[in-house]
């Protein structure tokens, strides 16, 4: 799973970064301009944002972001503790919000509770599932009826990625910048790679007919017949 950090201040962004990087991947924006930017990607499961942030305030950011139709959970990260700022930031499309300083298992408790609340996939275990295919985030495991799919690499990631987006045409630059980052120096050739050796252990289980290839677009996850 990936989250953006919308944070001026560089030390706070990358204190953040460090705190969710045993679960989470990141990607940090310094000011408003970037935040949406980035945020407008669509790439990402969630967004930490700032109020106070230069050229475009985290507001200004918030309205822009839901007036494009991402709705994306958004969680407000502030000093402002005032009661119209919360409600303000709630008006505007905010899932949650916390207040500076806080403790690091207070950010990763409210990040999971947005997460399960706003992606009906996952289970309190920290588990998404596809009929009887299991995936279990914390363990990086991939199970059908007990039986274990060994995955390789970045596979489990792209897996992960296209079920939580099941239904939807996911295009390779957003695998690409979803997985492996806007600054990596991979090509993204390397997403057909992936994408073939995934479709090859799960066609060991039955389940490669669900991972469907959009020629010259990218790919989907679905039940459906095209």
């Amino acid at each position: 799973m990936k989250i953006l950090i919308v944070e001026d201040d560089r030390v706070l962004a990358k204190t953040i970064e460090q705190c969710i990087a045993p679960k989470y991947d990141s990607d940090i924006a310094y000011d408003g301009e970037e935040g949406i930017m980035y945020a407008k990607q669509g790439i990402y499961d969630l967004i930490l944002l700032d109020l106070m942030l230069p050229i475009m305030n985290g507001y200004e950011v918030l309205q822009n972001i839901r007036a494009s139709k991402n709705f994306t959970p958004v969680l407000i990260l502030t000093a402002k503790d005032g009661l119209e700022d919360k409600l303000k930031g709630f008006d505007n499309g905010a899932d949650d919000y916390i207040t500076k300083p806080f403790e690091r298992k207070e950010l990763l408790a409210r990040i999971e509770a947005i997460l399960r609340r706003t992606n009906g996939n996952y289970t309190e275990t920290n588990t998404i599932s596809f009929k009887d295919l299991v995936l279990d985030l914390n363990n990086r495991e991939v199970k059908v009826n007990d039986q274990e799919v060994i995955l390789q690499g970045k596979q489990f990631d792209v897996l992960e990625y296209l079920i939580t987006s099941k239904n939807t045409i996911i295009t390779k630059d957003q695998i690409f910048d979803k997985i492996w980052g806007f600054n990596s120096e991979t090509s993204t050739n390397v997403i057909e790679v992936y994408a073939s050796g995934l479709r090859k252990e799960l066609k060991k289980i039955g389940y490669d007919k669900y991972l469907k290839t959009i020629r010259g677009v990218g790919y989907i996850w679905n039940d459906k017949e095209f």
